[in-house]
């Protein structure tokens, strides 16, 4: 009995392990994402504009737009994406196209007025020949305790 305990433990836990590894494009596209949230807190709209695809398309809790007015908004200030922590992030990745989910505590400054809010964020990622392009950026607020 305890060698059947130990085995299926042993064979639990290397399912954990197995499971919660990521592949090589899943680990690209987690540290895409996060020098996506530095140059948004650097408000690096070049590299920015670089990165987003032009028909790109991005969701706020004030409305959504599209490529151009995003990067308007992060060059001009109108949102400062300051920092973004990141709590748990995944990766799926259907044949050219990643989805990417955060969570996350993300400071910001809007209209001058600094706030921190709990999003569920989820990104799109489209693999085109000159390399993965963001074609959605969506932010849900979470509604849960402490912000976590």
């Amino acid at each position: 009995m305890k060698k059947t305990l130990i085995s299926l433990f042993i064979v639990l836990l290397a399912a954990k392990v197995t499971f919660s590894q990521t592949t090589p494009e899943q680990q690209e596209i987690i540290q895409l994402s996060k020098t996506k949230w530095q140059w948004m807190a650097d408000k690096n709209a070049d590299k920015l504009a670089e990165l987003f695809d032009d028909k790109s398309v991005f969701v706020h809790m004030g409305g959504s737009w599209g490529k151009d007015q995003e990067i308007d908004i992060i060059r001009s200030g109108g949102i400062w994406y300051k920092k973004a922590d990141i709590h748990e992030v995944s990766v799926e990745i259907i044949d050219n196209t990643a989805i990417l989910l955060n969570r996350i505590t993300l400071v910001a400054e809007v209209g001058g007025n600094e706030v921190t809010n709990p999003f569920e964020v989820t990104e799109v990622y489209i693999k085109k020949a000159e390399g993965w392009k963001l074609g959605s950026l969506s932010f849900t607020r979470l509604m849960t305790p402490g912000g976590q």
